[in-house]
């Protein structure tokens, strides 16, 4: 059964299946039940791509382990996927479902924050284990927990918000505008930019702007940011309303359009397709973690073995939203490591497993503790580059 299958039962049918039959691509020879993993995400958004490259990191790095003997003595791995749409009250109820099937070990989150932020307390009170590869808002690990069910191998606020005002900064920009979302993610960003801007006077946030989702023009708010002297424009968008803005920013005199510096949020859906030709007259660059060409070859090798096998993944160009595979795919490999450290399925087992595995060997970079008592991020200020959009619409490191 694959996992387009499972996203169309109903809880009660879902759990019906499991019983009977695992996954076709998780079953082991002696009829071993499969440990399972969950992924709750954005499918079906229109334009988005971010839940499928989670969804086909996990699928690469279960079918590596299965191959290699599985979990627990030879236990598959299997993956169960549901879709929230970006909405959140959809998110939790499919947490509270999740948490009720027999030896579910975690759920993998999507890109948007705003959902995972308002699902922690279900997590929270089911004592879920939940691993974020893409979601970066500061709260969703800063979350008061005690223990703490949340890891998260991604980028963080706090770390995302001052790369960029200091890659303004080494581009001599001294006046910045700061193009915000107006939800808990946009926030976020601005908590993040504030606290940078207590120690560091360049560049000055020259004002701040906000939009809200699904907004058809922000043009208005970037002439404004521009009016009160910004040099450069950092935005924290999706691909939705940053090729809104790309657009009209293209439409004017090239003397008007400001450099661009962009949160990750836009690789997460057809940004270039939606921008068109427009994104070629203007200066867009987009921080990340990791890109596919930083790799060694022979490390990727690999990975795009097995996923050119399952999903026509075979050059560093095919992977579409790389950061959301490659996350998707290393946290995969530790918690399956966790979950042998611990022995078990039990869930609180596995959380401490976590803070414990290592070292690790991964696709993104070797980490010699991904994660440990007190610290629940596996990525740090020294793992982030920038990168642009090709003419081909590839993003490629920016240096």
């Amino acid at each position: 059964m694959t996992a387009a299958a499972f996203r169309l039962l109903s809880p009660i049918l879902l759990l019906l299946a499991l019983a009977w039959a695992a996954p076709a691509t998780a079953t082991s020879p002696d009829g071993r039940e499969p440990v399972i993993l969950a992924l709750d995400g954005e499918f079906g958004l229109s334009n988005s791509t971010s839940a499928e490259a989670i969804e086909r990191g996990i699928l690469t790095a279960i079918d590596e382990i299965n191959r290699e003997g599985g979990v627990l003595g030879g236990r598959p791995l299997a993956l169960v996927t549901r879709e929230h749409r970006s909405i959140s009250a959809r998110g939790i109820k499919n947490i509270r479902e999740l948490a009720t099937i027999p030896d579910l070990v975690a759920v993998f989150g999507g890109r948007f924050s705003p959902v995972v932020i308002e699902e922690l307390p279900v997590l929270e009170q089911t004592r879920t284990l939940f691993l974020a590869p893409w979601s970066s808002a500061d709260a969703i690990v800063d979350n008061g927990m005690r223990p703490n069910y949340i890891f998260r191998l991604s980028l963080r606020d706090s770390l995302a918000m001052p790369f960029l005002l200091a890659r303004a900064a080494d581009r001599g920009v001294t006046r910045v505008g700061l193009l915000l979302t107006n939800t808990a993610w946009g926030r976020s960003n601005l908590e993040a930019a504030n606290r940078h801007l207590v120690a560091h006077r360049v560049p000055d946030v020259v004002g701040t702007a906000w939009y809200n989702w699904r907004d058809r023009s922000l043009i208005d708010k970037y002439e404004a940011l521009a009016a009160a002297g910004a040099q450069a424009i950092v935005l924290v968008a999706n691909d939705d309303e940053a090729a809104v803005l790309v657009r009209e920013m293209a439409a004017l005199p090239p003397e008007r359009r400001l450099p661009i510096l962009s949160h990750w949020g836009v690789t997460g859906g057809d940004f270039v397709g939606q921008a068109g030709p427009a994104l070629k007259s203007v200066d867009f660059s987009v921080i990340q973690t990791v890109s596919p060409f930083n790799i060694p070859r022979d490390r990727l090798a690999p990975v795009l073995q097995t996923a050119g096998r399952l999903f026509g993944i075979h050059r560093p160009e095919d992977i579409v939203s790389p950061v959301g595979f490659l996350h998707a795919y290393d946290l995969t490999r530790i918690v399956a490591l966790a979950i042998d450290r611990a022995g078990t399925t039990d869930r609180a087992a596995v959380r401490d497993a976590l803070e414990q595995v290592g070292p690790y060997r991964g696709v993104i970079r070797d980490f010699d503790r991904p994660f440990a008592p007190g610290r629940h991020e596996a990525l740090g200020a020294d793992d982030l580059l920038m990168a642009r959009f090709r003419a081909d619409g590839v993003l490629v490191p920016a240096e």
